[in-house]
């Protein structure tokens, strides 16, 4: 029995190791595919990219054709650089160059030699082509914008670099890719899947019919169209309040937490990312280390919220149960909270909830903030409950929207505090400018306006999002999820009811628009700065959130002006026409728009600096109308 066994077990072996054999020859010819790759072209069929519609269905983005020219380095020889090099308007260093990156991709499969041409290029190109061995076009879609505005929502297309090739199989050298905005959060929508050819050669290298009759061939999927909830007339109409200014807009539908503006200022014109000249004009505008047009103010903003936190404050106390809306405290233009400490307020006399609110009286909310605190044994307990409130706000948190870049703010704990003071006690009065949003709390302008759509909706938020509809598909089911503060519902309505008064009675005066019951709060914060390594104090940022109608909201926003003195000022006159254009569709405020319009801060960002650097105006905060393949000349 033993002396058969190892027969056997050879015989056994033999039999698998020549069924596995045949099969691999004779049945699966996947493996002699990759065998003959030398006499097979693969060429990619490359499918439009998804359409991208504004809320009620307007077109923002659309395609327009392009021509890639390709090499295969192995396969150039005896042509005519000279003529090649006139043709494409390129010279004879830059051919070099090009055909040695080529080769250093691989000698052997294609790349892109140029891309993006226009369609006089491409004619002539296609017309002298057979002259010149190794080189094809390739057929791709370039975006093409039906807007001016919205470049940050947007983002654009590029080519993918080799750490994203060698991250993802799916692309290959020369494939395009979105990068930021939508183009990056949906790359995999929009893209679609690109079709694959296998084409036969012969020993000429002739091309002379698909492979296996097209067995392995597939066809390219075009990729789904989105409808974005931002409101494409908002979304301009903010682009042109914010011109010479630096700030950002966030604008949310609270009952849905759709987005429906998000502005940031300066911008461009997207249209200046398309084309040959597309990797040029981002160097200029990623350069503008002064401006930066490319950073997103609405997401990455981080600065103290300034009075707009005292709605916080306030909702805070009530729900601690350290205060009701008749408690009082009064107002000497400020408030002495420690030995030699002051908080100057602007007001003066007996403040409760409701006006403490609308004139926003920084000794009432100061007050409030440390008997909040003080309520607990410790002031480390304390801090860690009002920072706990903060949370389910979503402050200090990532917001889980869908883009791809954003900032989670400063909502400081105990632990941030013992980390600032470790060697002496600290207590409420230590830390007391936190009740007017001047501490430590940092928020961005998406934060005050979700901030706000929690207040409108009366203890709740949905995680903001710009997507509204995926053709053949659904939404994520996070942004349906209901998110509930920690705040009673009944506590809403008196803090509801100030903010109805900064309009009528406060800070806000004269913002108002008739026929529409807004509900806001102005805010001042202060601006400091490092220059030649002093900290130099800077004119204050202008800060207003608001929502409309009072009852039954549509819209909760945050308006956030870099330098622009206080709330009133700037920030507030733009969200109550930013209020008004989306609720009516017109403005009647005209006075306000003349005035914001036509208003500027260049002055005073360049007060406190020599700006030495060459000028990028031609790209910031113009709108020029830029087709695609003029820009390419």
């Amino acid at each position: 029995m033993r002396k058969a066994l190892l027969p056997t077990l050879i015989i056994i072996t033999t039999v698998l190791l020549l069924i596995r054999l045949f099969y691999l020859q004779v049945i699966d010819d996947s493996f002699k595919l990759k065998s003959d790759n030398n006499a097979i072209k693969i060429k990619y069929d490359y499918p439009e990219r998804g359409y991208i519609y504004d809320r009620f269905g307007k077109l923002l983005v659309a395609n327009q054709p392009s021509y890639d020219i390709m090499v295969i380095p192995r396969e150039v020889k005896d042509i005519d650089t000279a003529e090649f090099c006139r043709l494409l308007h390129i010279t004879k260093d830059d051919f070099i160059k090009r055909i040695e990156k080529a080769r250093v991709y691989s000698p052997l499969l294609r790349s892109v030699f140029l891309p993006q041409l226009n369609k006089m290029e491409y004619a002539a190109f296609q017309e002298k082509i057979r002259k010149f061995p190794g080189f094809e076009i390739q057929k791709r879609a370039l975006r093409d914008y039906q807007v001016h505005c919205g470049a940050n929502v947007f983002g654009f297309i590029t080519q993918v670099n080799d750490a994203i090739i060698k991250k993802n199989p799916y692309y290959i050298s020369g494939d395009l890719i979105g990068k930021q905005g939508v183009e990056e959060s949906y790359e995999t929508i929009l893209r679609g899947i690109k079709g694959v050819k296998y084409i036969q050669k012969d020993k000429f290298n002739r091309d002379i019919g698909p492979y296996k009759e097209g067995r392995y061939d597939t066809i390219a999927v075009q990729g789904k169209d989105i409808t974005l909830s931002i409101d494409a007339e908002l979304q301009q109409y903010g682009e042109e309040l914010m011109m010479n200014k630096r700030g950002g807009i966030v604008a949310i539908e609270p009952k849905t937490g759709e987005i429906l503006a998000l502005v940031t200022a300066p911008s461009y014109d997207p249209a200046l990312l398309v084309g040959r000249q597309r990797s040029r004009n981002y160097t200029m505008l990623y350069n503008d280390s002064v401006a930066k047009p490319l950073f997103d103010r609405g997401l990455l903003g981080l600065n103290p919220p300034g009075s707009p936190f005292k709605i916080l404050t306030g909702l805070i106390a009530l729900q601690e149960g350290v205060i009701d809306e008749n408690t009082s405290f009064v107002c000497h233009h400020g408030f002495s909270y420690a030995r030699g400490r002051f908080m100057k307020c602007h007001d003066s006399g007996v403040s409760q909830l409701h006006n403490g609110i609308y004139n926003s009286c920084n000794t009432y909310f100061a007050s409030i903030y440390m008997k909040t605190l003080d309520k607990y044994r410790s002031p480390a307990i304390g801090v860690d409950v009002w920072s706990n409130h903060l949370k389910s706000f979503g402050l200090g948190e990532f917001m889980g929207y869908d883009l791809p870049t954003g900032k989670r703010g400063l909502r400081p704990t105990s632990k941030t505090y013992k980390r600032i003071y470790p060697n002496w006690a600290w207590r409420s009065t230590t830390i007391v400018s936190n009740a007017i949003g001047q501490g430590e709390v940092l928020m961005t302008p998406m934060q005050l306006a979700n901030m706000m759509a929690a207040v409108a909706n009366r203890g709740y938020y949905y995680t903001p999002h710009v997507i509204k509809k995926i053709k053949g598909q659904g939404i994520d089911p996070k942004f349906k999820k209901k998110h509930v503060t920690s705040i009673d519902r009944k506590h809403f309505e008196p803090v509801i009811s100030g903010l109805f008064d900064v309009y009528n009675l406060g800070t806000a005066r004269g913002l108002n628009v008739e026929g529409i019951d807004i509900c806001g709060k102005t805010g001042t914060a202060e601006n400091y700065t490092k220059i030649n390594g002093k900290r130099v104090k800077l004119q204050d940022h202008s800060i207003f959130v608001a929502f409309a109608p009072k009852d039954n909201p549509k819209i909760a926003i945050a308006v956030y002006v870099e330098n622009g003195y206080w709330g009133k000022r700037w920030a507030g006159p733009i969200t109550s026409l930013m209020i008004e254009k989306y609720i009516k569709r017109k403005i009647t405020r005209k006075d306000l728009e003349k005035r914001m319009l036509e208003g500027s801060l260049q002055a005073e960002y360049t007060k406190y600096l020599n700006i030495g650097k060459k000028n990028v105006d031609s790209l910031i905060n113009v709108k020029p109308r830029i087709d695609s393949t003029e820009a390419e000349n």
